[in-house]
């Protein structure tokens, strides 16, 4: 049987080949086969750490959302217009031309060594997404930091700002189905393991506007996981709230 993985092909003995001329004809069709997948896998271009191939259903605010950079750094390191247009296929660099991931959250050990970033933009006026029996302020294993609010099954989840809807999906690891918003060039809010989605990508709404339905999180109890991003970096909602 001929594996995926590539591997030196098995030798072929003259001797073998005096004593069964039968065998001739397979160990040459297996030789054949053996090296043509040795030059494809040596043909094939190496993808490196700092690289992501977009897929279809990823938007740029989902990719940059998904590795813990500013959706604008990401735009700029690779020549993305205005329009944040990509396309499936295409390949991304993560990093800027130094190396450096702008912005990218450290992990930490507790929720009280993440510090809020630098606010330098206009401000916004922020209304809790949903009502909730408990909240709790989680940090995730990248770094970033969100509220996990607790309710019930098809709890109506409302836009904290008014904004523009920039992803709907399942595609990011972890959030389950979630709904981005873009508030302004500084802020993002996120709404994840919703149980139904009642906008569209590109969709104005307004602060308090329902946007989806609470669903259940990795526990199965119901939950809604809100997450504010400054300039690209998720920060302790609970300040930014009213009490």
């Amino acid at each position: 049987m001929v594996s995926g993985e590539c591997s030196a092909p098995t030798p072929i003995y003259a001797r073998d080949l005096a004593h069964h001329p039968s065998r001739i004809t397979h160990h040459v069709l297996s030789f054949l086969i053996l090296a043509f997948l040795a030059f494809a896998c040596a043909s094939d271009p190496p993808r490196g750490a700092g690289t992501y191939t977009v897929k279809k259903g990823d938007t740029l605010y989902s990719i940059a959302w998904r590795n813990g950079v500013d959706y604008r750094d990401l735009a700029k390191w690779n020549g993305v217009g205005r329009d944040y247009a990509i396309k499936p296929g295409q390949v991304l660099k993560l990093t800027s031309r130094k190396g450096a991931v702008a912005n990218a959250p450290k992990p930490s050990a507790s929720a009280a060594t993440v510090r809020a970033p630098a606010i330098a933009g206009p401000p916004v006026k922020w209304s809790w997404p949903t009502s909730g029996a408990s909240v709790k302020l989680t940090t995730r294993p990248n770094g970033g930091q969100g509220l996990t609010i607790g309710g019930a099954l098809g709890q109506d989840i409302r836009a904290a700002a008014a904004g523009r809807v920039v992803y709907t999906g399942t595609g990011l690891l972890g959030y389950g189905q979630l709904v981005i918003v873009k508030h302004n060039d500084v802020y993002l809010s996120a709404y994840g393991h919703t149980q139904s989605v009642r906008v569209h990508e590109q969709e104005v709404v307004q602060a308090g506007q329902t946007i989806a339905t609470m669903g259940a999180g990795p526990s199965g109890a119901a939950m809604l996981y809100f997450e504010i991003r400054v300039n690209g970096r998720p920060t302790d909602p609970t300040p930014m709230l009213p009490k």
